[in-house]
């Protein structure tokens, strides 16, 4: 992996991991595109683009880490626990879905369930206008739907969104919402890749995981600030259309035998 690969690869982790439209996808479509195997160097190298994403939610909420948001932080750790049970019993099964053509139908799907939701939910006034207001019980839901992010192209983002307006919060207090469960949701995953890869960050090329971080942080941090912009005015909607028609063009790509379907 190189610098243009690295900065590549940073900015969709950044762009992408806290939209609905699955980093996870975006990545592995984008290392076919590039060429890049599923190396052990390169798992690393994710690692390390996942840690800036995380230190990015840090950089936007500081003021959310603090004892006052305590019963904040109890609900998100509830929510948290379906993904992490089930992550940890299945993880081979999960690792096994990770396939180029998996990732285009996930895109479909939940771009129409996106576009079915916003149907039934445009009129209607949310009960949680405030991300600190959230239950314990819907914190709970929420986390039961971030379960479905494990499949590859669901998106964690958009399963956690879906989840949360379903339940009464108000589209930004649910990416609000996702933007914080990201984080021990991140920790573990990074941690667990971290533990069974660390050997390789000593061969790593560290000037091509500094910019990758470098540039993961920045896209990320400032993606978060302009989509809670967006979500003021607009609907996610757009996010169900690209959605939809990246999911179709990725299944051409693969019945033309330009992208491999493993």
């Amino acid at each position: 992996m190189d610098i243009f690969h690295a900065i590549i690869l940073g900015a969709i982790e950044g762009l992408t991991e806290f939209l609905p439209v699955s980093s996870t996808g975006h990545l592995i479509v984008a290392s076919e595109w590039m060429g890049l195997d599923q190396s052990k160097e390169n798992a690393a190298f994710e690692v390390i683009i996942q840690l800036a994403a995380i230190l990015a939610v840090v950089a936007n909420y500081s003021e959310k880490f603090t004892l006052r948001y305590f019963d904040l932080w109890l609900k998100i750790a509830i929510a948290f626990i379906p993904i992490g049970a089930i992550g940890f019993l299945f993880s081979d099964q999960i690792k096994a879905l990770f396939d180029v053509k998996i990732v285009a139908i996930m895109f479909i799907i939940g771009g129409i369930i996106f576009l079915i939701v916003e149907h039934y939910q445009k009129d209607r006034v949310a009960e949680i206008q405030y991300v600190e207001d959230v239950s314990f019980k819907q914190a709970g839901l929420i986390g039961l739907a971030q379960v479905f992010a494990l499949v590859p192209g669901t998106s964690r983002a958009g399963s956690t969104i879906i989840g949360a307006m379903l339940v009464g919060l108000s589209r930004k207090a649910s990416a609000e919402f996702s933007f914080l469960l990201a984080m021990p949701v991140m920790v573990a995953a990074s941690g667990y890749d971290f533990l069974k890869n660390y050997k390789e960050f000593t061969d790593a090329n560290l000037i091509a995981l500094g910019v990758g971080f470098l540039t993961a942080f920045i896209v990320a941090y400032l993606a978060m600030k302009l989509f809670i912009r967006f979500l003021e005015h607009f609907t996610f909607v757009s996010f169900g259309i690209y959605r939809i028609l990246f999911g179709v063009l990725l299944l051409a790509l693969i019945y033309n035998g330009t992208l491999g379907a493993h």
